[in-house]
């Protein structure tokens, strides 16, 4: 499922952005649509669809692990990608190496952190996230993040299926929650390394 929820993910962002020709009419319903059942989210539906497997669908209306997972992240993306022409997840080339597939979105922000005039606020959103299992509450706060990293850094390009992946995990149990979380903290607070040129990764 792991490799599934990303290449779906994957699949969906570059048929969304469609070489540089963006379908800013689905972009712009998905970042006001906070969830999957949302009518905005509707103009979403024949594209997501279309790239879920059956066993990721929801049979009962009730969106499934995979659904929210994939949805969030798209949104996440479509949040980032407003106001740029320039692809804001990985290569255009679908070849493309996974490695250059984008930083994950917590060690964008811990960049951001090195930045003592942002460093307070992200702190204050980051606290309350990684001390909640609600997934509710932890898209919620992921969207501020979403938000103060493109105004901040609006070009960095982002990971997004491996967003998905680790809110697929997320929301299996408490034990998957708690490692995701751990995963978070420590690409967050982790110290950034200096490079041979002296410059911080």
């Amino acid at each position: 499922m792991e490799s599934k929820i990303q290449s779906a993910t994957i699949s969906i962002i570059r048929q969304l952005y469609n070489n540089g020709n963006l379908n800013k009419g689905v972009l712009a319903s998905v970042r006001h649509a906070t969830a999957l059942t949302s009518p905005q989210a509707q103009t979403l539906w024949p594209v997501m669809m279309a790239h879920l497997e059956p066993n990721m669908l929801s049979q009962d209306g009730q969106p499934t692990k995979a659904e929210v997972a994939v949805y969030t992240a798209i949104r996440f993306y479509a949040i980032q990608q407003q106001g740029t022409e320039s692809l804001v997840y990985g290569p255009a080339n679908p070849h493309a190496d996974v490695k250059d597939q984008g930083m994950p979105l917590f060690r964008a922000l811990a960049r951001l952190r090195r930045n003592e005039e942002t460093r307070v606020a992200l702190d204050r959103r980051m606290q309350p996230l990684l001390a909640t299992t609600n997934v509710a509450s932890i898209i919620n706060a992921l969207t501020h993040l979403v938000s103060m990293l493109k105004s901040n850094d609006q070009l960095q390009k982002i990971d997004y299926p491996r967003l998905a992946q680790d809110l697929y995990w997320f929301q299996q149990d408490y034990e998957h929650a708690s490692q995701v979380r751990l995963q978070w903290g420590q690409q967050y607070y982790r110290p950034l390394t200096v490079t041979t040129e002296g410059k911080k990764n």
